[in-house]
């Protein structure tokens, strides 16, 4: 049996926020709409990693923060527009904020 997690962060606007993630190489995989003037939600993926983000008020709370471990933290940090990774005692890290105020903390993988 094959089990994975996919946390759901609330944005105000999943297309702004798919983009937001894509620097990280997340892609979008599939979106849903109940109906056309309904909020959108949609899934997007980095290898094995899957997040829903959606534009339903009541599926999850602003200001979740989520940690990804990631092989090059450097790259990332980049892509982010981050200047310093910084060293904490369990590896290097660094945090960024998405457009809807969740929080992506990344660090380097073991």
């Amino acid at each position: 049996m094959t089990e994975r997690l996919a946390p759901v962060l609330w944005t105000t606007d999943a297309d702004a926020a798919a983009t937001w993630y894509a620097r990280l190489g997340f892609l979008r995989q599939w979106e849903h709409r109940f109906a056309p003037d309904l909020p959108l939600y949609v899934s997007i993926a980095r290898g094995g990693v899957e997040i829903h983000l959606s534009e339903h008020t009541e599926d999850a709370r602003p200001g979740t923060l989520l940690y990804l471990y990631v092989n090059d933290i450097d790259a990332a940090a980049a892509a982010c527009g981050v200047g310093a990774v910084e060293h904490k005692d369990w590896g290097r890290e660094f945090e960024v904020v998405d457009p809807d105020g969740n929080r992506l903390r990344v660090g380097a993988a073991r």
